[in-house]
């Protein structure tokens, strides 16, 4: 089944050219299908790559996705244009007394930074406190899960002494996960980022579990009860070029920065990476989707709770 996604939207080309399987919101209404409702906080500057990342993901299951956008309005974005903001974004006033199926909060560059002083944390914090009603399942990515986990966990995330900068092997510790159902016993995931979460204050808490890690990158997957929250440290809905490019706009601008690690074939940074990590992405958004949002939430969507 297709992604239901705004007529207009620059990811409706990209999603049709790959042959992934969208529909614009015209055809959409003559379908007699209730689709998933997915809310994607979009918190990356990046707003229409990760957008269409996302809807790349989400389109490639069996089940039919209405994708809806919003942003904080207390933070204005310098790096989308204001008219594609307008056209297809909405801020969480617009939609705080609907229901969604799924929901997803993005990463953001802001990592470095304490929590509270990021510009818009307590517009962030009455999102996620009104998505534990609102909302089946919440899916957080990488500085999204950190920030999960510290509002809802009190779990805080911790400096690196160099970035954690490349692809990384992974491996499922909760064989039973549906979330990683059909996973191999190695799987590659990308990572971006200067700070982490530590194991033992995770191990510590009792309502949490953690479902998939990496022997250098740390933890990947952690879970609250029944799946209603999922926080995902990696990035696993990049394109292939997206940490080549990364790397380039550090390394052009003199900037202290390493070459990530299992990307470039040889380390060498003139040749084209190979994407590693695809077919394990789509593989875990589909479980998501499929187990933790359209097999636990009600037909009435005004009935979550």
């Amino acid at each position: 089944m297709p992604i239901k996604i705004p007529n207009d939207l620059p990811a409706t080309q990209t999603l049709l050219n790959e042959n992934i399987f969208a529909i614009t919101e015209t055809r959409a209404i003559t379908q007699d299908i209730r689709p998933l409702k997915i809310l994607v906080l979009n918190l990356m500057p990046t707003k229409i790559t990760t957008e269409t990342q996302l809807a790349r993901l989400l389109g490639n299951t069996p089940l039919q996705v209405e994708m809806e956008l919003i942003h904080t309005k207390t933070h204005e974005s310098k790096n989308t244009p204001q008219d594609h903001m307008i056209a297809f974004y909405k801020t969480f006033d617009d939609i705080k007394g609907e229901n969604y199926d799924g929901m997803i909060i993005t990463g953001a560059p802001v990592e470095q930074m304490p929590f509270e002083e990021v510009e818009y944390w307590d517009e962030l914090c009455e999102i996620m406190e009104w998505s534990k009603t609102h909302v089946t399942s919440v899916f957080h990515i990488c500085w999204g899960a950190q920030a999960g986990l510290y509002y809802h966990y009190g779990i805080d995330k911790k400096p690196l002494g160099e970035k954690m900068f490349g692809i990384f092997p992974h491996t499922v510790e909760y064989k039973n996960s549906m979330l990683f159902r059909g996973f191999d016993d190695e799987f590659m995931v990308p990572h971006s980022r200067h700070t982490t979460i530590s194991r033992e204050d995770v191990e510590d808490n009792p309502r949490l579990k953690i479902l998939a890690s990496s022997e250098e990158a740390g933890l990947y997957a952690i879970m609250s009860p029944k799946g209603r929250q999922i926080f995902i440290m990696g990035h696993s809905e990049y394109d292939a070029d997206t940490l080549k490019k990364e790397y380039l706009r550090d390394k052009n601008a003199g900037l202290p920065i390493k070459v990530p690690k299992n990307y470039f074939p040889g380390d060498d940074d003139t040749k084209e990476p190979l994407s590693t990590w695809r077919s394990h992405a789509n593989l875990l958004y589909t479980n998501w989707l499929n187990y933790f949002v359209y097999q636990s939430t009600p037909y009435d969507i005004r009935t979550i709770s």
